[in-house]
């Protein structure tokens, strides 16, 4: 028999490679080319290496998990436990999805009268291989359990995902973009101007945002505190707003009234010229998800039609 080895492993790269991408599509993560090729080409290895004296330890399951694990690295990085947990636990998902349609389709559209008889001959004298029965008794709760909190986990970031907006703000001239969260929870105002306050983390964006911006969000407290003061063009947008926190009665926070903010979500854009933006270097979302918490007046401002702001 002539094994095309070449063939065999380019097809496993392409499965390998397509199965990362099934679930960054389940868990709306951005990917990139490169890094989804890199991770099939680890998962691919397991072929290759099966042609070889290492065969007995490859093809050992810790080594598959170990496999597994390389590969949800390299292509999703690690940010926290549970974002690493959630993609590994998806690409099995997907894996034993695509494998066990792949399954049903083979043997609906195959029939195999010696296989049919064996069944028949199995059925007549016994329940089968026991051991097969014990797997499944026990196998099917524990797939059964893993397949739904799975599709549980999936269900909530595609609902996160429907609430995340792309959010344009600008202030003397600087354009900055953000991706935000709509949360019916903020419901902050300005109680002087009565103006809806967005959160911004600027943290992973500090090179981009405007000196002025970082030192607000560095520390506001000599602000606050009146021992510091900003340009004379800053003055008419700085507010100090209290506000509530878990743990704490009374806060003070400095916001900054933005020349416009252009909220786009599902294609149309929304304009809010009467907002509040409050900087800070405190990461919003765990796995960086969004940027900024949109206060959710701030979608009834006019809405226009066309143009897109993208995020990178």
């Amino acid at each position: 028999m002539i094994v095309y080895l070449d063939v065999i492993w380019a097809l496993n790269l392409l499965f390998d490679s397509l199965l990362l991408y099934l679930t960054a599509i389940f868990l709306k993560r951005r990917i990139r080319l490169w890094r989804l090729l890199a991770g099939g080409f680890i998962g691919s290895l397991i072929i290759l290496l099966s042609f070889t004296p290492l065969n007995v330890y490859s093809s050992h399951p810790i080594s598959k998990l170990i496999c597994s694990v390389v590969m949800v690295l390299i292509a999703f990085g690690y940010k926290r436990l549970t974002f690493f947990l959630k993609a590994l636990m998806t690409l099995y998902v997907s894996t034993f999805l695509i494998g066990g349609a792949l399954m049903g389709a083979h043997y609906f559209i195959q029939y195999d009268p010696m296989l049919t008889t064996k069944v028949l001959m199995s059925s007549v004298k016994g329940f089968g291989d026991p051991i097969s029965w014990l797997f499944v008794l026990l196998g099917f709760p524990v797939a059964w359990h893993f397949a739904r909190k799975n599709v549980e986990s999936m269900e909530m970031t595609k609902i996160q995902f429907e609430q995340i907006v792309c959010v344009r703000l600008n202030i003397e001239g600087e354009s900055m973009t953000f991706k935000g969260l709509v949360d019916s929870g903020n419901q902050l105002y300005d109680p002087l101007s009565k103006l809806p306050v967005m959160f911004v983390s600027i943290k992973n964006q500090l090179e981009a945002i405007p000196e002025s911006i970082r030192k607000l969000a560095e520390d506001p407290e000599p602000l606050i505190m009146g021992s510091q003061e900003f340009p004379n063009e800053w003055q008419n947008r700085l507010r100090i707003v209290p506000c509530r926190v878990v743990g704490k009665e009374n806060q003070l926070i400095v916001a900054v009234k933005p020349d416009f903010i252009l909220i786009e979500q599902n294609g149309a854009q929304y304009l809010c010229e009467k907002g509040l933006v409050s900087f800070t270097l405190q990461q919003l979302s765990a796995d960086d998800a969004f940027q900024c918490i949109v206060h959710p007046k701030m979608l009834t401002g006019p809405k226009q039609q066309g143009g897109s702001a993208k995020v990178s």
